[in-house]
């Protein structure tokens, strides 16, 4: 039975900052790191989404976690196909826009620049390589982007462009997980070894993707965007704020049980990101898989909430 990692996507949001869940001393982002490290032994960096890392940024991280400690991160959004700020590029890579082009799509860029967009991500996450804390690079496919010849031909790219570096994939498409398309999606995901990011969100809408758990690879990964019944708000917390309870927490553990049995490691991230919603949920969650009698990697000082 592998390992199984829980923990957090992000640990600087602004409203986990002003939660309290951080101790009035803890105020630096090289304090705060510190202290999230202490208490888990995983997390997911989402910053990555919005703009490509600088060199030193990885560094700093791999410095201040401890050994043992993983970070997945979040591909930057132009390599994922959604809507990408003319300034989120770097100065050398930007293309003349008007001032009414406000977002960027990978059809706006030569592949010469392309290629180098890829190339800076990947090396910007370098030093974390080489310290043996990254886990996976989550691909997060927009709700445009549904199955077919052509986007599956795109994600084996992506494994190709990051190699030896691996990806995860989750969609957000719900034709890859209809009932007549899901057992093709697997197969082709455990064809190339890319693990399956299973999730739990709000079902009922367009891009609901139903809680499937599977087995692609030897890494499986499962997200937690939480219940709002406010998905489709336009305010990112009215759409993540929703605190699990125990119960709804419970009927996962033999769920994720029965994934690490089939795999060298999970990773479980709470990305139910509002004030310090996701830390309580993730300290519960372990708390209630080492119950189960799970092999769940301890932080270093492990803190049940």
């Amino acid at each position: 039975m592998g390992e199984i990692l829980v923990g957090t996507a992000s640990w600087t949001d602004k409203t986990l900052l002003q939660s309290g869940w951080y101790p009035p001393g803890v105020t630096t982002p090289e304090e705060r790191l510190r202290y999230y490290a202490e208490r888990f032994p995983l997390v997911e960096v989402d910053s990555t989404y919005y703009a490509l890392p600088a060199d030193e940024t990885a560094r700093l991280w791999a410095q201040r976690t401890p050994p043992g400690f993983t970070f997945d991160v979040k591909a930057f959004s132009l390599l994922t196909g959604h809507p990408t700020r003319p300034a989120a590029l770097p100065k050398d890579l930007r293309v003349e826009s008007g001032p009414e082009t406000r977002n960027l799509y990978p059809r706006d860029l030569d592949p010469g620049r392309i290629d180098q967009i890829w190339a800076r991500f990947l090396a910007a996450l370098r030093p974390l390589g080489e310290q043996g804390k990254l886990g996976a690079l989550l691909f997060q496919f927009p709700r445009w982007f549904p199955i077919s010849r052509r986007n599956k031909d795109y994600i084996v790219e992506c494994r190709r462009r990051c190699e030896p570096l691996r990806i995860s994939v989750e969609f957000r498409n719900r034709t890859w997980m209809s009932e007549e398309n899901q057992a093709e999606t697997l197969e082709f995901l455990g064809r190339h070894a890319i693990p399956y990011v299973c999730v739990d969100m709000p079902q009922g809408y367009p891009c609901s993707i139903p809680p499937v758990t599977a087995v692609t690879a030897d890494l499986e990964i499962v997200r937690f965007h939480g219940r709002s019944d406010k998905w489709t708000s336009k305010d990112i917390h009215e759409r993540f704020g929703y605190l699990y309870s125990r119960d709804e927490l419970k009927e996962w553990a033999p769920r994720l049980r029965e994934l690490a049995e089939q795999t060298s490691g999970t990773h479980v991230l709470m990305n139910n990101c509002y004030r310090d919603y996701a830390q309580v949920n993730a300290g519960q969650l372990a708390a209630l898989l080492r119950a189960s009698q799970c092999p769940v990697r301890p932080a270093s000082a492990a803190q049940e909430q």
